[in-house]
């Protein structure tokens, strides 16, 4: 899975929005055996057409800074983002999305 974004190295940990609450440890990660719903956005693909790209934020106070503090989240280690998103309809990881600020 093809990720874009921010980050200049491997983050430890990733913050997933999600799309509704999901149970968590006392660390944020799910509880074992817990669906994550994922939130995806469709996005340009490279050959015209669209692709469904998953969300995902390198610290909790970036998510709710994009996303708003009502936004269920879940983190979820680095090295399991894929297989977490496994069957989501994910192609790729948008890594730290900022809101375009368009005219008035």
């Amino acid at each position: 899975m093809a990720s874009s974004g921010t980050p200049e190295s491997k983050p430890e940990y990733l913050v997933l929005p999600a799309l509704s609450e999901v149970g968590q440890s006392s660390d944020g990660s799910p509880l074992d055996g817990g669906t994550i719903e994922a939130t995806l956005v469709p996005v340009a693909a490279p050959d015209g057409g669209e692709q469904l790209v998953a969300l995902a934020f390198t610290s909790v106070s970036l998510l709710v800074g994009a996303m708003g503090e009502e936004q269920p989240w879940v983190v979820v280690p680095f090295g399991e983002v894929e297989g977490a998103l496994q069957g989501s309809g994910a192609r790729a990881l948008l890594v730290d999305p900022r809101l375009a600020v368009g005219p008035e």
